[in-house]
């Protein structure tokens, strides 16, 4: 496989809105994000990962794009862009933006102009419907963010789709010209020295002919069947390549919803010139079984192993994968995959260790290399999210849950708990803001911050300083091919990668007891790598892991 400087490299997703307020107003901004440089570089991620920066009334918080070339002024202005490009550049770093493409602002000027009349240019930009024959929505299909997908429009007496907020229609992909607008605002960010783009729910971009009624199947099923993989998306995929991506050194990042390890390799084969790695959603969907706030199932480490396994199965030496564990969506990591209490610190060491030995190109979340943890929002007043909001407002009306348990389930799944500012010291909002944060800030920032951890040798923070320099270090750690040991034990990750006359051996302890790993030989201390514990017990062939301990050996 062609080795490219994205495959290698560690993308680190910045949250704009939380990372770092430069000026005071309780919003992080473009030029909080240059303050940073230096200590993102010294982290030793390669690539930045700007949610959306572009205007936006923030109806979910810069996923409703109302211009695609211009800066949100709350973050900033054009020229703060360009200075944050070039120093990221001149730091020997990337940075790619989020692409919204399957929906944009109702309040874009194509939307404004399209609900004038049924004749205007622009109406043709969306998904236009009758009602159905009860003057109803056209079909059943259901918001991401709950309720329906249609909202009915009195001036023209039609819906249009919008499969997030109803302030977000879904664009038409079917009209050229909408293609043209995507494609040439993607040139403009280029053209400025962009190195790239990750590309939101860009699976739904093709909608099915007709718009069928969702079958009576879980709402994950729904999305891959129904939303996801429609009939010309990878016709559109080519073309965005062929006209677009394929002219700069740039790459693109698909956000991998609806997304299965059979229909992967139609994404991201090399051979096929349409995206360059996905991420899937396998891994931060394991415990969620139809969606969030529905039923979920408890964390199986079993099933962990076999998802990373049919997935590196399905794109080996054909297509790369970007792996994730957290990202601006999902509850924090460390929360739901580690222990963020008792073990807080050595779980997120332990995380990192699997995570920076899967193959692939790491994806880290802000804030993970502190071990930031989920927030407790303690009424419905402090929620910010759009989905945990309108859930809760939803349940108010069908009283499914009592109001203290559907509160409790935004605490555990809500995706403010991501969104929470980046937690820099122990002063007033934990260095983010001196003004009061856009969303409040988690109370343990007097624990848990940059500060107390950047000079603690034994830190969270300083162990994903000396690991991601190794992973540098050590291509067998994104190229090496895998094999597993003890596939079926429920509380340990073992495994060795090989590559060329490069080995290393992973062994993972993913629980809060002590555990002994007995190996084919004797095993030799001298060959650690990396170790979250300041020591190891080895006696001849046996090592006794301490709870959520995780060693590499190097065993050339």
């Amino acid at each position: 496989m062609e080795l490219s400087w994205f495959k290698k490299g560690t993308i680190y997703q910045i949250y704009p809105r939380s990372f770092n307020d430069s000026n005071n107003d309780g919003i992080g901004d473009l030029r909080g994000i240059i303050e940073k440089l230096d200590y993102l570089q010294g982290l030793h991620v390669d690539i930045l990962w700007l949610s959306p920066i572009f205007c936006s009334p923030n109806d979910d918080n810069g996923y409703d794009i109302s211009d695609y070339c211009a800066i949100m002024p709350e973050f900033g202005t054009m020229e703060d862009f360009d200075e944050l490009l070039q120093k990221t550049h001149d730091r020997g770093m990337r940075l790619i933006l989020d692409l919204v493409a399957n929906h944009c602002s109702d309040e874009h000027l194509w939307f404004k102009e399209a609900k004038k009349s049924k004749d205007n240019s622009f109406r043709n930009y969306f998904h236009w419907r009758k009602p159905a024959a009860d003057g109803g929505p056209p079909n059943n299909w259901k918001s991401f963010f709950g309720g329906s997908a249609w909202e009915y429009d009195s001036t023209s007496g039609e819906y249009y789709l919008h499969l997030f907020t109803k302030k977000q229609p879904d664009l038409n992909w079917e009209n050229p010209k909408v293609r043209e607008e995507i494609y040439d605002a993607m040139r403009f960010w280029l053209d400025k020295g962009v190195d790239g783009f990750r590309m939101d729910v860009i699976p739904l971009i093709s909608k099915r002919d007709g718009y069928p009624d969702a079958p009576d199947v879980g709402f994950r099923k729904i999305i891959e069947d129904v939303y996801a993989n429609g009939p010309r998306l990878h016709e559109y995929l080519r073309e965005m390549n062929e006209k677009v991506v394929s002219h700069y050194d740039a790459f693109s990042l698909a956000e991998g919803v609806g997304i299965n390890h059979n229909n992967a390799g139609l994404y991201i084969n090399c051979d096929r010139k349409e995206l360059n790695m996905l991420y899937h959603f396998d891994v931060l969907e394991c415990t969620i079984v139809n969606g969030k706030f529905e039923e979920d199932s408890p964390f199986d480490l079993v099933n962990l192993k076999s998802i990373f396994k049919r997935w590196r199965d399905a794109v080996h030496e054909k297509g790369w994968l970007a792996n994730a564990m957290g990202n601006h969506d999902f509850a924090r990591m460390i929360s739901r995959f580690g222990d963020d209490k008792q073990y807080w610190s050595a779980s997120a060491k332990m995380l990192l260790i699997m995570q920076s030995t899967q193959n692939g190109t790491l994806n880290l979340y802000q804030g993970d290399e502190i071990g930031m943890t989920n927030i407790v929002l303690e009424s419905v007043g402090e929620i910010k999210d759009v989905q945990s909001l309108n859930f809760y407002n939803e349940n108010l009306e069908t009283k499914r849950y009592p109001k203290e348990l559907a509160l409790e389930m935004i605490n555990k799944e809500g995706r403010d708990n991501a969104r929470t500012p980046v937690q820099w010291n122990d002063e007033i909002n934990g260095g983010f803001s001196i003004a009061n944060p856009w969303l409040k800030v988690n109370p343990n920032y007097l624990d848990i911050n940059v500060k107390k951890q950047d000079k603690d040798p034994d830190s969270i923070l300083n162990f994903y300083r000396g690991l991601l320099k190794i992973r540098k270090e050590h291509d067998v750690f994104v190229y090496g091919d895998f094999e597993e040991i003890e596939f079926n034990n429920p509380n340990m990750y073992i495994y060795n990668k090989m590559l060329g006359n490069d080995k290393i051996t992973v062994i993972l302890n993913f629980g809060s007891s002590v555990i002994y790993y007995k190996s084919s030989g004797e095993i030799d201390k001298s060959t650690i790598l990396v170790n979250n514990y300041e020591t190891l017990s080895v006696e001849n062939d046996t090592m006794r892991l301490q709870p959520y301990q995780g060693v590499v050996l190097k065993m050339n």
